[in-house]
C-alpha cells in the first residue's frame, strides 16, 4: 500500500512542475446586453454561478461590445450592462465597435460608470492627445504572486464615427505598450483585443495574426473578440489565441502555469465553458440585480411565426439565411424598390416559432437605423455584390439572386446577378433600398461613398426594427426560403 502511495505521489510530481504557481484568467466578448437566459444558457446569473466555484484568484476580463444589443442596453445606452460588469467584478475590458453605438458622449459616460479600468493603447484624446478618462492603455495586476500586465487594443472602426477621439493602429500601439511595461519585469503578458483571430487568413495576414508570429516572447496570451467566434488553445509562436464567443454564451478560462523560481511561463491553455444553468446553476444575487435591470413594457408578444427564423444558412451551398432574407424582404415592403439590401451582420439573432416580442425584434436588430433609397448603375450592383461574397457573404438581398464559385485562395469566379429574373445590366439604372447603415458606408457599405450626395435620400422616419414589428401586422410570419445566394 506505501509503495502505491509513493507511485502515485511520484507521478501528481511528474505532472505538476515544483514550485509553479497557477494564474486564472477569465474571458468574455461581444455580450451586447444579453443579461438573461435563452433556452437555457446564457446570461450574467451563470456566469456568476460559475466565478463563484474558482478557489483560486483570478482575473475577470471582456474584449468589447458590451454597450449595445438589447432594448435593456438600448434604452440606457449602454450604462446598465456597465452596472452589470460593476456587480460581477470585471477588473478590465477593452473598447469595441459598438461602445460608440451612443456616439462620443455616450462612450465618455460609459467609461465614466465603470468601475474598472477601460484599455485601450491605440485610443486617446483628439484634443489632448492623451488618455481619456477612465482609459488606460494597460495595467499590470498581482494574481497569486504573479505579476500579469494587460494591454488593450481597441477596435478601430467606430459604429458611429468619432470627433473627440482617435483610434490609432492597433500593432504600433502594442509595441509601444509592451516598451513602457518592460522595466516593470511582468511574469504574464496578456493582450486584450476587440478583433479576431479569424481575420487573419492565407494571403491576407492581419495585425492579431501578426502578434504570434512577431512577438512570441513578449506577448503569451491573445485573447479577442469582435467576430463572434470561438477559438480554443490556438497557437502562433507559442502565443495563446482564445476567442469566446458572444451574447454571455459562453466564458473561457485560461489557466497559466509559472515557474515560482524565476518567474517562466510553463504552460498556457484554454477551456471553454458553455453557460448552460442546467450545469452552472445561476448566482441568486446577480440573477436579482440583472432583474432589476430588464425593461418592462416589451415581452408582450406583437405576433407570431410560423416557424423558427434562421440566422445562419441551413442549406449546403445556399449563403442566405431566413432570418436576413425576412429583413430585406420587409425593407421592400417598406420601401419597394428594384433591390432591397440588407447587411447580415445587422441581424444579431434568428426568431424561435411561435409568439415574438418586441424584445426578440430589439435583439434581432437594436440599432437605430432608418432607410434609405438610391439610384445606381447596375455596374455599381455588380461590385458590390462581389466585393461583399468574401471572406463571407456580408449582404442579403430582395429583388437580387446570385450563383458564383469561390477558388480556393478566395477569388470570385463565374459571378451571375439576376434583378427581378432578368440578367442584370451593368449600364442600366436600378433603384435600392437600404439601410443607413450601409448607405452612410459602414463596414459592407463602403461603395456607397463614391456615390454623389444627391443620389440618396431618406425612404421616411421608420426605424428598421419598427419596420421589422410593421411587417408582423400583415399576419403569421412565414420563414422565407433560401436560395438567393449561391455557391456552386
Amino acid at each position: 500500500m506505501m509503495k502505491n502511495f509513493l507511485t502515485a505521489l511520484a507521478c501528481l510530481f511528474l505532472l505538476t512542475p515544483a514550485f509553479a504557481k497557477t494564474v486564472t484568467l477569465y474571458h468574455t466578448s461581444d455580450t451586447h446586453g444579453f443579461f438573461y437566459p435563452k433556452n437555457g444558457r446564457g446570461g450574467a446569473a451563470a456566469l456568476a454561478a460559475v466565478l463563484e466555484k474558482e478557489k483560486n484568484p483570478y482575473l475577470l476580463l471582456d474584449s468589447g461590445d458590451f454597450a449595445e444589443g438589447t432594448v435593456e442596453t438600448q434604452r440606457s445606452r449602454g450604462l446598465k450592462a456597465v452596472q452589470l460588469m460593476n456587480r460581477l467584478g470585471y477588473d478590465a475590458a477593452t473598447v469595441g465597435n459598438h461602445e460608440f453605438a451612443f456616439r462620443d458622449e455616450g462612450f465618455a459616460s460609459l467609461a465614466k460608470e465603470a468601475q474598472f479600468p477601460l484599455l485601450a493603447a491605440n485610443l486617446t484624446e483628439v484634443a489632448s492627445g492623451n488618455y481619456p478618462p477612465g482609459v488606460l492603455p494597460y495595467k499590470i495586476f498581482q494574481i497569486n504572486g504573479v505579476k500579469v500586465a494587460v494591454i488593450g487594443l481597441a477596435n478601430m472602426r467606430p459604429t458611429n464615427t468619432t470627433r473627440q477621439y482617435t483610434l490609432s493602429k492597433p500593432f504600433p500601439s502594442l509595441k509601444k505598450a509592451l516598451q513602457e511595461i518592460a522595466p516593470q519585469h511582468p511574469q504574464v503578458v496578456v493582450v486584450l483585443a476587440h478583433d479576431s483571430l479569424g481575420d487573419d487568413r492565407p494571403g491576407h495576414p492581419f495585425y492579431i495574426g501578426e502578434i504570434g508570429r512577431q512577438l512570441s516572447g513578449s506577448v503569451d496570451v491573445v485573447l479577442g473578440g469582435h467576430a463572434h467566434l470561438i477559438f480554443q488553445n490556438e497557437y502562433r509562436g507559442g502565443v495563446l489565441f482564445a476567442e469566446s464567443g458572444c451574447n454571455f454564451q459562453n466564458v473561457t478560462k485560461i489557466t497559466l502555469q509559472t515557474d515560482d523560481k524565476t518567474g517562466e511561463l510553463l504552460s498556457a491553455k484554454s477551456e471553454l465553458i458553455p453557460l448552460e444553468i442546467a450545469r452552472t446553476g445561476e448566482n441568486p444575487k446577480i440573477k436579482k440585480y440583472a432583474e432589476s435591470l430588464r425593461e418592462k413594457d416589451v415581452d408582450e408578444p406583437i405576433g407570431q411565426t410560423s416557424a423558427a427564423l434562421e440566422k445562419y444558412p441551413q442549406t449546403p451551398g445556399h449563403m442566405d439565411s431566413s432570418v436576413d432574407n425576412w429583413v430585406a424582404d420587409a425593407t421592400c415592403r417598406y420601401a419597394p424598390a428594384d433591390v432591397c439590401i440588407h447587411n447580415t451582420g445587422g441581424a444579431r439573432a434568428g426568431l424561435p416559432k411561435g409568439d415574438i416580442t418586441r424584445r426578440d425584434i430589439v435583439d434581432l436588430y437594436p440599432f437605430n437605423n432608418t432607410v434609405v433609397k438610391a439610384n445606381v448603375s447596375g455596374a455599381f450592383l455588380k461590385k458590390l455584390v462581389k466585393e461583399n461574397l468574401t471572406p463571407w457573404n456580408r449582404l442579403a438581398y430582395a429583388g437580387l439572386s446570385v450563383t458564383y464559385h469561390k477558388t480556393k485562395n478566395g477569388k470570385i469566379k463565374n459571378l451571375k446577378i439576376w434583378v427581378r429574373g432578368q440578367q442584370l445590366q451593368e449600364d442600366k439604372q436600378y433603384t435600392v433600398s437600404v439601410n443607413s447603415y450601409v448607405a452612410d458606408g459602414g463596414s459592407e457599405g463602403k461603395l456607397f461613398k463614391t456615390l454623389p450626395a444627391d443620389a440618396l435620400h431618406p425612404a421616411g422616419a421608420r426605424m428598421v426594427r419598427q419596420v421589422l414589428e410593421d411587417d408582423f401586422k400583415n399576419g403569421t410570419l412565414v420563414p422565407p426560403p433560401s436560395g438567393r445566394i449561391i455557391e456552386k
